[in-house]
């Protein structure tokens, strides 16, 4: 038995706006990852299967890593960056919008300002902290494992089992599967097997899913990796929190792209001893910064004290606008106020 995590008026109420919309758009947040796209793409593929005729739309603010594009549906998504005027027709076009795998509109970058004048009913099915009230539908459950989780424990919940079909289950399996990093973290909920069991009777092939996500890796991105191990891996003086970073320079040296950094922050919790690991990246405009830890030892606390951000106890990730030398400052001078042995 699955644990209901919505009330039957959320439910009701969602299931009546879909059923009620004629040109629906899921949003999603920028720079998608694999729950972000899971999510989105999986709704879609339930919401086409349930009601054949409806026009539904996945919109992205920009790009996502190559290493999604096998996901069924991934080839129709419209990246607003590249597609504006496209992308912009379809949101005003709009009678629903579903939001998934972010709770703030800030979230989706320089769309944030198309969502928010969007005049038709908001739905948002999140698990991150701090949600705001964009939404007339708000499901926000931050123990949740992903979003790509919270979709599926909806349509159970609104007794849609028999109508998830194989693309929607193989999008939401991978979006449960990333954000968890293969069940590593975020994951031990007894019940998340008992909803992968349920989309692998669908069909679902999870070590296809895996070695597409996780088996793809390119020179590149494979010398990169070994130049943060080498060159860039620093343990910080409590011997227990490592830290990487890479400047754009780094980055165009080894000719980076979308995705490339990917996993990266991770690698030093295989370390002995580590409990906590920051990875930063510097681009364009700003510091991408991404946190992970083990056990009982929440970084998202930090992520949204420090950096602006937030995330799951486990897996949490911000922000910083300036170099990244002063972003490595930063942390330095703040990480032991809130990372504990």
């Amino acid at each position: 038995m699955i644990t209901p995590k919505f009330t039957a008026e959320q439910v009701a109420e969602t299931m009546r706006l879909v059923r009620d919309s004629a040109h629906i758009v899921v949003f999603t947040h920028m720079s998608p990852d694999g729950d972000a796209m899971g999510s989105s793409l999986g709704i879609s593929h339930w919401i086409r299967t349930v009601y054949p005729g409806k026009d539904v739309t996945v919109v992205v603010p920009n790009a996502y890593p190559e290493f999604f594009r096998w996901m069924p549906g991934a080839a129709d998504v419209v990246q607003h960056d590249t597609d504006k005027d496209r992308a912009e027709q379809i949101v005003a076009a709009a009678d629903l919008i579903i939001c998934t795998d972010f709770g703030e509109a800030k979230r989706v970058g320089f769309m944030a300002p198309l969502l928010e004048a969007a005049t038709c009913p908001k739905i948002m099915i999140d698990h991150h902290l701090n949600p705001s009230g964009f939404a007339q539908v708000a499901m926000s459950r931050p123990e949740a494992s992903s979003a790509s989780e919270l979709v599926l424990r909806l349509l159970l919940q609104a007794g849609e089992c028999e109508r998830i079909g194989l693309d929607t289950a193989t999008c939401l399996y991978t979006g449960m599967m990333t954000d968890t990093g293969s069940f590593s973290y975020n994951s031990n909920d007894p019940e998340l097997y008992e909803l992968v069991g349920e989309l692998l009777r669908r069909g679902v092939d999870k070590d296809a899913c895996y070695d597409r996500v996780f088996n793809i890796w390119s020179l590149d991105r494979m010398r990169l990796m070994g130049y943060c191990l080498l060159r860039k891996l620093q343990v910080m003086a409590d011997g227990k929190t490592a830290l990487i970073y890479l400047t754009r320079k780094e980055l165009y040296r080894f000719n980076f792209s979308s995705g490339d950094a990917e996993g990266l922050v991770n690698l030093p919790l295989q370390m002995a001893n580590i409990r906590y690991s920051c990875f930063m990246r510097e681009d364009k405009d700003k510091v991408k910064i991404s946190f992970r830890s083990q056990g009982d030892r929440p970084v998202n606390e930090y992520a949204h004290a420090v950096f602006h951000g937030g995330g799951h106890a486990n897996a949490a990730g911000g922000e910083f606008y300036g170099p990244v030398t002063e972003a490595v400052k930063l942390f330095v001078n703040t990480y032991a106020d809130y990372f504990r042995a």
